[in-house]
């Protein structure tokens, strides 16, 4: 077991790393795959040094200050704002478990279980595919190339997923709104939640899945004609299905709005 305390900028190369823990407070923190050898880059950092732990045997890598924890995170809000910029580079296949309250996180390429908690900071995940967990209180998360299995929940943080091709996508969040532009697979599974956020899915004209938009006051809106409209007061409904169906898109609110918008075919 090899330990460090790092205070100022500083570069560590690793032997075999399989799985990475980071939890900084404020500043950013980008988490990378590559095929080279696994470092870590610290740009910048104030106050208390960030303890680095790598243990060659198990190949598990952790960039932590000493005190926070995850469930910790949230009551850091209301604590000093220790700010550090770092890069991690690892192997694509490595487990990625990050954390962040303020700071920004930005987690590309990785392919096996990525884990990425925020409380305000926005998270972008980028080319990330496998079994992917997004959580927050306030964060935005964006969301490019997805392909795999994604689940989002928030308290009033936005979701935009870009250019997504989902096995699974599950969104819960109280207000925030989420955008999603999506190819679906044959058997992809999408369902949306969310209180008072409004829900924009965009899907290509010759999607082929079973559609179903509700809310209890919220506005309903479709680009696809064949919809069915069973709406009623206190129970809004739209539902369908597009093509020869498979695929399936759900999308629920109290008082958002739910938009279905047809794209290009592709």
């Amino acid at each position: 077991m090899q330990q460090w305390a790092i205070e100022g900028p500083e570069q560590l190369t690793f032997g075999s790393v399989t799985a990475l823990d980071v939890r900084i407070v404020a500043g950013r923190v980008d988490v990378l795959a590559s095929d080279g050898p696994p470092t870590l880059e610290v740009a910048e950092i104030d106050s208390a040094p960030l303890i680095v732990t790598y243990d060659e045997e198990s190949g598990e890598l952790s960039v932590a200050y000493k005190d926070l924890t995850w469930d910790g995170l949230l009551g850091w809000l209301r604590r000093d704002r220790r700010k550090s910029v770092l890069t991690l580079t690892v192997p694509k296949r490595c487990t990625i478990n990050t954390g962040v309250v303020s700071a920004s996180a930005v987690v590309a390429g990785f392919e096996k279980t990525t884990q990425v908690r925020s409380v305000s900071g926005d998270i972008v995940l980028d080319g990330v595919s496998g079994d992917v967990s997004a959580t927050t209180v306030s964060g935005d998360v964006e969301c490019r190339a997805m392909d795999g299995d994604l689940t989002f929940t928030s308290a009033s943080g936005e979701l935009t997923v870009a250019d997504g091709t989902p096995r699974r996508l599950r969104a819960n969040t109280v207000s925030g709104r989420i955008t999603a532009d999506l190819e679906l697979r044959p058997t992809g599974y999408v369902t949306f939640h969310s209180v008072s956020g409004d829900i924009l899915v965009r899907l290509p004209e010759n999607v082929e899945a079973d559609v179903s938009m509700r809310s209890t006051s919220g506005r309903l809106v479709s680009t696809f004609e064949n919809l069915s409209d069973a709406s009623r007061p206190g129970a809004k409904s739209m539902s369908g299905r597009l093509g020869g169906g498979m695929a399936s898109v759900s999308a629920t609110t109290v008082s958002g709005e739910v938009t279905l918008l047809k794209g290009e075919k592709r």
